[in-house]
């Protein structure tokens, strides 16, 4: 039997977590594009849920998270902890693709920009922000895939409570242990088919995108 719940679960999960992520990518690697001596710092510590296990950044929320609430609802085997676990560990998927937007528009429209007289907020709304489009559109499906598949720290911070914190790859999990494989296999496949169809999509309007300039 397909686990509706833990399906429609993990698109609220990946879902709330992309409504929050793009505007902190948006600003953030803004920020990272702009040169500096704090530049290489700031993108070690970024990268570090790529590097570390899943098990150690589950510890590190569960310390993190054990005794305290958010809105009187404990951090720990909620939803809201499972949230701000899933906003953290997915900051490298959503704003490095935006940073290397920033920072392949070339330095001569910039330039154009700013003798132009227009202030450095113009800047970002009315040249940056729409020449970085498509690593906002890629960082938005990496993180959207990317949450839907994450095990590790979502059985650590927000265990399998049902209809809370059982997300799908959690049901799969579960199913597994016990030998239920035509329902591990039912739910995989719809996970790989909603991933699919996020990144198609990205891809879709990146590649209409390119012919659009190319007419132009």
């Amino acid at each position: 039997m397909l686990d509706t719940q833990a399906i429609f679960l993990s698109l609220q999960l990946a879902l709330w977590t992309l409504v929050v992520l793009i505007p902190i990518g948006i600003g953030v690697g803004y920020w990272l594009a702009q040169t500096g001596p704090w530049k290489s710092w700031a993108e070690a510590a970024l990268a570090l849920p790529l590097v570390l296990p899943p098990t150690v950044l589950g510890y590190y929320f569960i310390v993190a998270f054990a005794g305290r609430s958010l809105f009187g609802e404990p951090l720990v085997f909620s939803f809201t902890g499972l949230l701000i676990a899933s906003i953290i560990i997915n900051l490298p998927f959503a704003i490095q693709p935006i940073q290397r937007a920033y920072e392949a528009i070339p330095s001569e429209i910039k330039e154009a920009a700013k003798v132009s007289g227009l202030s450095t907020w113009q800047r970002f709304r009315l040249i940056e922000l729409p020449l970085a489009w498509r690593g906002i559109l890629s960082g938005g499906a990496m993180t959207f895939a990317h949450t839907l598949g994450e095990f590790g720290v979502v059985l650590m911070v927000g265990g399998a409570i049902p209809g809370e914190t059982k997300t799908a790859s959690i049901a799969i999990y579960d199913k597994v242990q016990t030998f239920d494989t035509a329902g591990a296999g039912a739910l995989s496949l719809v996970l790989l088919l909603i991933s699919l169809i996020a990144i198609a999509i990205s891809y879709g309007l990146l590649a209409q995108n390119r012919m659009g300039v190319r007419r132009a």
